[in-house]
């Protein structure tokens, strides 16, 4: 298959993984608290890449290891519980929306930390999804009292994360294998995601029901959602730019929109328009 058409085979592969994760977190939070949602998401992924990769951790040399480190907190343990956590106050379809800002975020920390520069285009872009953002989160504060909208800054947090991450990948990780990237992430977090995980009331509400249902969505989240999703992610940003490749989080809200219909989730009018100009936003900060 050719690059270009491989890129965009990959792109449409990463929407349908990721936008279907929104809805595996809702489900998830059923009989899980957020810390240990989080921290499972993480190891299962980890068990199943160390099984799958482990020999592709020799490929990673010794003074890459530290953007190994800051590439998996950024680009996962850190999202993982706000997302966790953003989800107990907001719906999985707003989730999924304004994660879209990631390519956003993208070119502005592009911009000032690793020396893009930037068009016109790109900062009305910038300005416009801007207020598609505060349009979604305004009406929606509005229309739904019982969510505390507050909750959706950490999903801004969390797509500055991702985009911090995309960057670094681009800029120190671009010589090394998809595989070994996302084994290496893995494998810093394995410890500190147990740890957190430990310190929540999981052994003893292990043995209920929900809390073993739930267990069966974080398992499908962890090892597609992450640990493959991962792999095909780097692998995109490698044969790419970081720009095009988080330009998935434009597909994202359309394959979590259905799952949201799905499961009783609707969105108004109001914001409908309001995801509208952020996509709008979006496209125009990410043209060439």
């Amino acid at each position: 298959m050719q690059t270009a058409t491989l890129k965009w085979f990959l792109l449409t592969i990463l929407a349908l993984i990721w936008g279907s994760s929104f809805i595996l977190i809702k489900k998830g939070l059923v009989g899980l608290s957020p810390m240990q949602l989080g921290s499972l998401r993480i190891i299962f992924s980890a068990l199943f890449l160390l099984i799958i990769g482990f020999k592709s951790l020799t490929q990673i040399k010794q003074y890459q290891w530290k953007y190994i480190a800051l590439t998996s907190l950024f680009g996962t343990f850190i999202p993982a519980f706000l997302f966790a956590v953003a989800q107990t106050q907001i719906s999985s379809s707003v989730s999924s929306i304004l994660n879209s800002l990631t390519p956003l975020n993208t070119l502005i920390i592009g911009g000032f930390a690793f020396g893009l520069t930037f068009k016109r285009s790109q900062i009305i872009g910038v300005i416009i999804g801007l207020i598609g953002t505060l349009l979604l989160i305004i009406n929606g504060a509005l229309n739904h009292p019982n969510q505390n909208y507050w909750y959706t800054i950490l999903v801004l947090i969390a797509s500055i994360c991702y985009a911090t991450n995309v960057n670094l990948l681009k800029k120190y990780l671009s010589d090394v294998k998809p595989l070994s990237i996302s084994t290496g992430n893995f494998v810093v977090m394995l410890i500190p995601a147990l740890i957190v995980l430990l310190s929540t009331d999981f052994m003893n509400v292990v043995a209920n029901a929900e809390v073993q249902n739930s267990m069966i969505y974080i398992v499908i989240l962890g090892v597609v959602g992450t640990g493959i999703a991962n792999i095909i992610f780097f692998k995109l940003i490698q044969m790419s730019s970081p720009v095009f490749a988080t330009s998935v989080t434009y597909l994202i809200p359309v394959v979590a929109f259905f799952w949201g219909l799905l499961d009783n989730e609707m969105l108004t009018p109001i914001q409908f328009i309001g995801a509208f100009i952020i996509l709008i936003g979006v496209y125009l900060s990410s043209k060439k």
